[in-house]
C-alpha cells in the first residue's frame, strides 16, 4: 500500500490526498458493470491507499455514489481501519457534486446509454442550482452514499460549454435564486467542509470568483501536458484567493494515456489532427527517456503548487495498480528539459524538480 502524501484545501483545514480516485466509472461510464466488479475496484483502491474519492449524482443517475458508499461502509479486509465509515469514514475525503436532482422515473427499466452511462437506474437527471435545488442535492447524496458528511461539494457543470443559451438561467439560479447561499450555509455549519467549482472550462471559473469564495475548483481537462491556458488567468486568480485545485480528466478524456492511435479520444470526442500531432510528439520525448507518457501526465500536474490532488478515472481492479504504478513512476529530469526545449509544456509551466 502507498501513502499517499497530503496538500491543504484553501482555508479548510482539509488535508486532500495528492492522487485520489474519480468515480465515474462507477456509474456505468461508456459501459455497464456489475456490481461485483464494481465493489472489486473500490476495494482494491483502498487496500491500494486510495484515500480521496470523487463522485456525483449525475454519475449513472446515483450508481456512483451508492456504490462508493456501499465500499466505504463495507467490512472486509481492504476495510480494515475503516469501520467508522458511518461516523466520519476515518481517513478517507469523499467529494460529490450540487445542480443536478435525480426524479423518480418508472419508464425506465433497462441499461441502455442514457447521458452517457449505461444503468437502470429509475431517475431521470433535472438541473437545478436553487438554494432549495443545492440542499436537497446534497441530502439525497448523503442518503445514496449512506454517510453522514461529505467534505467537499463541486457545483457540477455549470457554464455555457453545457448549457449554452440557458446558461444565464441556471447562473441567476445559483446567485439570484439563492445556490451559492445555501452552500456558504453548509459550510458555515460544518455539514461540509469547503466548495467550489466541478466544471471543464476557465472563464466560468473567472465569473464566479467574483461573486463567491470558493474553496477549490475541480478543473477537468483544462491543466494537462496537452493544455496549460489555466495559467493565464485561473491559476493566479486562485492563488490570490487561497483557492485549491483539483485536476481532473489529467489524460484528456484519454488520449494520453492510450495514445495516438486512430481511436484517441479528447474532449470525450475523436482527437483532431493538432491534438494526435502533438500527442504523438510528446510520446516521441517519452520514449526516448522510457517515460510512459501517463505517468508524466500525472506528474506533471501535481508539480504545480495551487493543485492539491489529481483524480484519474478508474474503472477495474487493474487500473488501480496500473495508476499506482504509473504515480511511483521515476521520471527523469532530462525530459522535462526536453520538453520546455522542444516547447511542448509552457516555459512557465512548473515541473517536477523545479523547485529542487
Amino acid at each position: 500500500m502507498i501513502d499517499i502524501p497530503r496538500r491543504s484545501v484553501g482555508r479548510t483545514g482539509c488535508q486532500l490526498p495528492e492522487l485520489g480516485f474519480g468515480a465515474a466509472a462507477m456509474g456505468n461510464l461508456y459501459a455497464a458493470m456489475s456490481d461485483a466488479q464494481a465493489a472489486a475496484t473500490l476495494e482494491a483502491a483502498l487496500a491500494a491507499g486510495f484515500r480521496y474519492f470523487d463522485t456525483a449524482p449525475h454519475y449513472g443517475r446515483g450508481l456512483s455514489e451508492r456504490r462508493l458508499g456501499d465500499a466505504l461502509r463495507g467490512l472486509g479486509d481492504a476495510l480494515r481501519g475503516l469501520g467508522d465509515a458511518l461516523r466520519g469514514r476515518g481517513d478517507v475525503i469523499v467529494s460529490t457534486k450540487v445542480g443536478r436532482l435525480m426524479d423518480p422515473d418508472a419508464s425506465i427499466t433497462d441499461d441502455r446509454e442514457r447521458d452517457g452511462f449505461h444503468t437502470a437506474m429509475p431517475f431521470h437527471m433535472r438541473y437545478d442550482y436553487t438554494h432549495d435545488g443545492i440542499l436537497r442535492s446534497h441530502e439525497h447524496s448523503l442518503q445514496r452514499l449512506g454517510l453522514a458528511k461529505v467534505d467537499l461539494a463541486f457545483i457540477h457543470d455549470i457554464g455555457r460549454v453545457t448549457h449554452g443559451e440557458a446558461d444565464a438561467r441556471y447562473r441567476e439560479q445559483l446567485i439570484a435564486g439563492g445556490g451559492l447561499k445555501a452552500l456558504e450555509r453548509l459550510r458555515d455549519e460544518g455539514a461540509i467542509s469547503g466548495f467550489g467549482l466541478g466544471v471543464n472550462e476557465v472563464d466560468v471559473c473567472l465569473e464566479l470568483m467574483g461573486v463567491a469564495r470558493f474553496d477549490v475548483i475541480l478543473l477537468a481537462g483544462r491543466y494537462t501536458l496537452l493544455e496549460q491556458g489555466a495559467l493565464d488567468a485561473l491559476f493566479p486568480a486562485c492563488a490570490k484567493a487561497d483557492t485549491a485545485i483539483v485536476v481532473g480528466g489529467p489524460y484528456n478524456s484519454g488520449i494520453l494515456a492510450t495514445g495516438s492511435d486512430a481511436a484517441a479520444r479528447y474532449n470525450y470526442a475523436p482527437a483532431p489532427a493538432a491534438v494526435l500531432d502533438k500527442v504523438r510528439a510528446l510520446e516521441k520525448v517519452a520514449a526516448r527517456h522510457h517515460v510512459p507518457l501517463p505517468a508524466a501526465a500525472l506528474a506533471f500536474v501535481l508539480a504545480h503548487p495551487q493543485v492539491a490532488s489529481v483524480i484519474p478515472g478508474i474503472a477495474d481492479p487493474q487500473q488501480v495498480a496500473d495508476t499506482m504504478r504509473l504515480y511511483a513512476e521515476p521520471i527523469p529530469s532530462a525530459f522535462w528539459a526536453e520538453l520546455r526545449a522542444e516547447a511542448l509544456v509552457r516555459p512557465d509551466a512548473p515541473v517536477p524538480g523545479d523547485a529542487a
